[in-house]
């Protein structure tokens, strides 16, 4: 990966384990992911109303990156609903960047050099080894089992993408209705409330648009550089975000162990370093 593309992934991920940081702690989740949606969707026609449309062959990309998103949220939703997100969130992102870096090579024959793969291995390891000894073991299987399709769903939509947005022609332009096609479920959230939107917590609400600036920031972002970088790299330095919220939670939350944070963060330090220069 080029210095350019490794900063803006590591922005991206900072901006992610930020507004995971931020909304983590909000008592109703669906109320946060509809804002975080309208979010999107608000960015994503001020970006489609400005930007050059995306040709026609990225078209089925955005469409299947839609659905899988749908069922990204609901899994997303149902493994914080089961279990613990310093338990789940890891198990997620963790499965990510091997899934997108096997996935790049059998769809599209990226690969990645010796140096890139050490680099790949490295990063997942850290962040595995996190998971578990954040007690995901030990964590509801149903809630391990949701993180696990999540974590498929996160590659698939992340190879989607890839592939898409190298055939729009028009980075923003896809960037735009893949961010609005996401309106649907702000309504969703706002149909299951109906009678009782007077009871949401305005709170809640502002901490979902804080969060959904975060979110869209950090994807699109990560959308831009899977034009300029290898997917597989790209997905790796992304997940790094699981790192930098296990730091954010021992340095600002006083959440321990502190040994086992430290530990996978040189890791998957070494892991990004490797990616970096392995190119």
């Amino acid at each position: 990966m080029s210095g350019f593309a490794l900063t803006i992934v590591l922005v991206a991920a900072l901006l992610h384990a930020s507004w995971n940081a931020v909304v983590k702690a909000a008592t109703d989740r669906a109320v946060v992911l509809a804002a975080v949606s309208a979010t999107h969707a608000t960015l994503g026609l001020v970006l489609v109303f400005f930007a050059t449309p995306p040709s026609q062959a990225s078209w089925i990309y955005i469409f299947l990156s839609t659905v899988i998103h749908y069922g990204y949220y609901v899994f997303l939703f149902q493994s914080y609903r089961l279990g613990d997100l310093s338990q789940v969130y890891p198990i997620a992102r963790g499965l990510a960047p091997a899934l997108v870096a096997f996935g790049a090579y059998v769809m599209i024959g990226e690969t990645l050099p010796p140096l890139g793969w050490v680099g790949l291995g490295a990063i997942t390891f850290g962040i595995a080894f996190l998971a578990f000894q954040r007690g995901a073991a030990h964590a509801d299987p149903r809630a391990v089992g949701a993180a696990a399709i999540n974590g498929v769903l996160i590659a698939s939509y992340s190879v989607i993408d890839g592939i898409g947005v190298r055939l729009s022609d028009s980075p923003f332009g896809y960037m735009g209705w893949l961010f609005l096609l996401e309106f649907p479920v702000t309504l969703f959230v706002l149909f299951r409330r109906r009678g009782a939107t007077h009871k949401i917590d305005r709170k809640t609400v502002t901490l979902g648009l804080v969060g959904g600036l975060g979110a869209v920031s950090a994807y699109g972002l990560v959308i831009y550089a899977k034009t300029i970088a290898p997917l597989g790299a790209v997905s790796a330095v992304r997940e790094s975000s699981v790192i930098i919220a296990a730091l954010i939670g021992l340095f600002i939350f006083g959440e321990q162990p502190w040994q086992a944070r430290i530990f996978s963060a040189v890791i998957v330090a070494g892991g990004v370093i490797a990616l970096a220069f392995s190119g």
